[in-house]
């Protein structure tokens, strides 16, 4: 199929589209941007490169992509975004690339729900099927993980990490780590246990979600400190997501919530 660019939209020479791209009115497309098959720009959204985007991508009216980080100590370097298929980015939705003082890329998986006026900052890493509630918003070089759910109006520090499955809820202040497979809510940010509907929505085994709440109230709802509560957790139980859950806060830079 044909690409499809509406009169009054302006796509750059030097931006590359595949097959089936849809360019609706107004919209522009600068330089260094490359759409792949079956993406649909908004009326009045802007994208600028260099940024690449994988396969239908839906980009609603008045989403601003692949602008220059928000960073004072950007000064024009080459820096880029990365987005991979099938993301939807609502209106006035805002990802900036990378820095070199980051990894020089803001990266974004497949299958992420960008909802209106969230924000993804410079050197953000974003995987797959995520849900960024309205005005969720990252500062840089976060890191979120697969499934992480984001509600309205959260906000997270700088180099925070949030990880695979959390569910965070509106108006959570993400100051450090938040932790995977868990529920995190409130201006101070208090974890309220595992996230068991969501694990089941993903066919989490039973047993799965059993070990979880058991490593959860050791770290959490104990007297032990971090270290102790680990090597209870690690002698005591077992399983993938136990142990994604131990390699998450043995990595954590920041601390994290409780």
């Amino acid at each position: 199929m044909s690409v499809d660019v509406h009169p009054s939209a302006v796509v750059s020479p030097g931006a590359l589209l595949s097959e089936d791209v849809r360019i609706e009115s107004y919209a522009v497309v600068g330089d260094g941007v490359e759409l792949g098959r079956g993406t649909t720009v908004g009326s009045h959204a802007q994208i600028e490169g260099p940024a690449t985007f994988a396969e239908a991508n839906r980009i609603f009216p008045h989403a601003v992509l692949g602008f220059e980080p928000q960073d004072l100590k950007y000064h024009g370097e080459r820096t880029r975004l990365v987005v991979g298929s099938r993301n939807v980015f609502r209106e006035f939705s805002t990802v900036h690339r990378g820095t070199t003082t980051g990894h020089g890329e803001t990266v974004i998986g497949d299958d992420n729900y960008f909802m209106a006026y969230s924000h993804v900052a410079h050197d953000n890493r974003v995987g797959d099927g995520t849900i960024f509630a309205n005005c969720a918003s990252l500062a840089g070089h976060v890191d979120v993980g697969d499934r992480a759910i984001l509600g309205a109006f959260v906000a997270v520090h700088q180099f925070v990490r949030i990880g695979r499955y959390a569910f965070v809820g509106a108006f959570t202040q993400c100051r450090q780590d938040i932790l995977p497979f868990c529920k995190t809510d409130g201006a101070d940010a208090k974890t309220y246990g595992i996230n068991t509907i969501g694990l089941k929505r993903q066919d989490f085994p039973d047993d799965e979600i059993e070990s979880l709440q058991k490593a959860y109230r050791l770290l959490v709802k104990s007297k032990l400190n971090t270290s102790q509560a680990l090597q209870r957790i690690e002698n005591e139980l077992s399983g993938p997501s136990v142990e994604e859950l131990i390699s998450f806060i043995r990595a954590s830079k920041r601390g994290f919530h409780r």
